[in-house]
């Protein structure tokens, strides 16, 4: 009986490995699709084979963990009444609960080293690889054929797989970025015509050239204070070209303006950083993203430029980052051969409080062939157009209209509704029950701005675009985020949730400025429209309504442990702490009072200038009267006092004793004796004999006590001999040791040995 089950259970086992080894046999087909569709249909027809010697460059994407878990996670962390509201997630405990296991991560590592590809990038949420390798070993690895096809719209040749790759893995991929180049990401920015350039501009109350709007035009008009800068937070920038600072650097001359923001221009993937127009590369886009998110927030700790070829390894760098930035905003659409690509780095984002603005486009309405993504996915913030109009050169908003090119409509990748849009779907008459609606928000896009691009002569209201709307979006979030912060609130994370709430409540028209003109092919209409969505931000209401009325500077005070015990002789410290609110940042004068006579109180440091901790030091004198005392720590700075209570607890003095040494130094010549007189003093009943001992002496001084140790009770006096031999000349430091009723005393005396 026992060996038919044995028997059976070596065939289950043998069964299992069998039909793990044929799975891997076949290969496994990624979660999400790489063959376009135009490849399928004849659309697009083959014209050759890719070179088998080129080099590819791919990311290979691993899928999420836990999935149902993380949607709930996702529902908690933007739910109000949710305990989880907010406490977003760390890099690390992503990865721990949600990331690629280590053992899967090494799988796929193996299986591209085994296969000829060159691991050239790993990541630190093990949802990513990148590595290089030729066409034929590309080819080999994910069993496809490599085909260079004639591009149906658009008059280049692209490449792209025959079939759906299959790699020998245990588990399936989640993508695999790199193996297409049917759809290249392309800005979102616009020039205008040559021949609508004599026209009257369209910009007449910049503060710029030939009044062109400036970055701090945009701060003046949708925020239009000056206590919130950005402070305290960074922002990143994806970009799929470097750029050259020194059009930046023009840019602020030509405006006498400085940035003091520091840049760092990061590769995410070997994409060289460095664009010049002698290199055929143009970065106008790169250098408008920075203008409008530095002129929003002119006070960021950092700004980050993204830069890479591939949407896998840029998103990754940056949910990847440290610090993560708060704020991220992409100017570049695409169309991907399935809209799921991106979806496990904008799930990291919300989960890590990090929020995507993503341009919507510049060729008005939506269409089902619009090339839009991300704009339409659910977990990104979509910004849309319109035409700005201020009351002066640098001055507060004064009207808008939506922009005609801004882009807006349904999904076409066919997102389906996200439940935070449902409610404000219902009341547009225009939009889509089912799929998801865009924009989100909106902000200027007319050809109204100041541009310097290219190494060449600076431009005024040729450039327009949603491209100059989602990065002042990040900024204006900058701003929000900072006085969440100030607030001692966490970021805001994912805003979309939050901004669809306001848009139906009564403080709507108060947050945002309605756009109710123009049109993109959609109207603009009271309310949320599918040409400006919810409109554009009005000020510091919006901000307020989101981080909280911004706290008036001010501090507080706290002590831990707020209550403390000290025998009679003893001492104890307790930390204080000074918290802030409001930016305040003075220094706070510390002092003690309701102190018994005979405690003495001390402050390391003596004040605290902002946030900040001093140690308080707590000496109960022996004569201290037994008892519980009420001490109130005051901090004071200018005219403002802040108190912190610290309970002391003074207790009997156990019982004890002293021991002391007199002299405290002799000389005795070589050969010579000297003495010392011990004295032990006991307190509070202590009784018990004392025996001492002496180290440090050296081996040729020898040191003897009479008595050698003191009877009980333990107070007395015992004479110290010491005779010196041979022994180095100069101090010797000797340590006397009186150890009774488990209790261990020290005190020392200087031996100073002469010729």
């Amino acid at each position: 009986m026992n060996r038919r089950v044995g028997l059976s259970l070596l065939a289950i086992v043998a069964l299992v490995l069998i039909s793990s080894i044929v799975c891997q046999a076949q290969g496994l087909t990624p979660l999400t699709q790489h063959v376009r569709e135009v490849t399928v249909n004849g659309q697009a027809r083959l014209v050759g084979h890719l070179p088998v010697t080129q080099t590819m460059r791919l990311v290979l994407v691993l899928p999420l963990r836990n999935q149902a878990e993380s949607e709930n996670l996702l529902q908690e962390l933007y739910d109000p009444s949710s305990l989880s509201y907010r406490h977003f997630l760390t890099v690390d405990e992503f990865t721990s609960r949600f990331g690629p296991t280590p053992e899967d991560y090494d799988a796929v590592i193996h299986f591209a080293e085994a296969n000829g590809l060159a691991v050239v990038g790993t990541s630190r949420n093990r949802m990513i690889l990148n590595v290089t390798g030729s066409v034929a070993s590309v080819e080999q690895a994910f069993h496809i054929t490599m085909g260079v096809y004639q591009h149906p719209t658009e008059n280049r040749t692209f490449f792209a797989p025959d079939r759906e790759p299959t790699p020998y893995l245990s588990f399936p991929l989640w993508h695999i970025a790199g193996l297409d180049n049917y759809s290249l990401p392309h800005p979102n920015f616009v020039r205008r015509a040559q021949s609508d350039l004599s026209m009257k501009p369209n910009a007449t109350t910049g503060s710029g050239p030939s009044a062109s709007f400036l970055g701090s035009d945009m701060r003046a008009a949708y925020y239009g204070g000056t206590a919130l800068t950005g402070s305290g937070q960074s922002l990143g920038l994806l970009e799929f070209a470097g750029t050259d600072l020194a059009d930046l650097t023009t840019y602020y001359k030509n405006v006498a303006q400085t940035n003091k923001v520091p840049i760092t221009l990061l590769s995410t993937d070997g994409t060289p950083t460095s664009c010049t127009e002698f290199q055929g590369c143009d970065d106008t886009e790169q250098t408008l993203d920075m203008t409008q998110a530095l002129g929003m927030a002119p006070g960021l700790s950092k700004l980050v430029m993204y830069v890479g070829s591939s949407d896998s390894a840029i998103f990754n760098a940056m949910a990847t980052a440290s610090p993560l930035n708060a704020q991220l905003s992409s100017s570049w659409t695409w169309s991907p051969a399935d809209p799921a690509t991106d979806d496990p780095f904008f799930r990291e984002f919300a989960m890590q409080g990090q929020n995507l603005f993503q341009a919507s486009g510049d060729n008005g309405a939506w269409r089902a062939s619009s090339e839009v993504f991300p704009a339409d996915d659910a977990l990104v913030t979509a910004v849309g157009g319109t035409d700005l109009e201020t009351s002066s050169a640098g001055g507060p908003w004064s009207s808008e209209t939506a922009w005609v090119d801004g882009g807006g409509g349904f999904s076409p990748d066919k997102f389906s509704i996200p439940s935070y849009q449902t409610a404000t779907a219902s009341g547009c008459s225009a939009c889509s029950k089912t799929l998801r609606n865009g924009p989100d928000v909106s902000a200027n896009a007319n050809f109204t701005f100041y541009v310097c691009a290219d190494q060449s002569p600076c431009t005024a209201n040729e450039y327009g675009g949603t491209s100059f709307a989602a990065p002042m979006w990040a900024g204006y979030l900058a701003l929000i985020n900072q006085q969440a912060a100030a607030n001692g609130n966490a970021p805001l994370g994912f805003i979309n949730p939050t901004l669809y709430t306001i848009g139906l409540s009564s403080n709507y028209n108060t947050d945002f400025h309605d756009i109710t003109s123009g049109n993109n092919g959609f109207a603009a209409t009271t309310g949320y429209d599918l040409a400006t969505g919810l409109g554009s931000p009005n000020g510091a209401a919006l901000i307020n309504a989101l981080a909280g009325s911004s706290a008036a500077p001010g501090f507080s005070l706290s002590a831990a442990p707020a209550s403390v015990s000290v025998a009679q002789g003893g001492s104890a410290t307790s930390t204080i702490t000074s918290a802030v609110t409001g930016g305040f940042s003075s220094a706070i004068s510390l002092s003690a009072t309701g102190q018994p006579t005979g405690v003495t109180i001390a402050f390391t440091p003596t004040s605290i200038t902002g946030a900040g901790t001093s140690t308080m030091t707590i000496t109960v004198a022996s004569t201290t009267t037994i008892g519980t005392y009420s001490v109130k720590v005051s901090g004071t700075s200018g005219g403002t006092t802040e108190t912190a209570t610290v309970t002391l607890k003074v207790t009997k003095q156990k019982p004890g004793f002293t021991i002391s040494a007199s002299p405290s130094s002799i000389s005795v010549s070589r050969g010579g004796t000297g003495s010392f007189t011990i004295t032990t003093t006991i307190f509070d009943g202590f009784s018990s004999s004392i025996a001492l001992s002496a180290t440090g002496e050296g081996t040729a001084q020898t040191v003897t006590f009479s008595p050698s140790s003191i009877p009980a009770p333990g107070s007395g006096t015992s004479t110290m001999t010491v005779k010196v031999g041979n022994a180095t000349l100069g101090n010797h430091k000797i340590a006397i040791k009186g150890t009774g009723g488990g209790l261990l005393h020290t005190t020392t005396v200087v031996l100073v040995v002469t010729n």
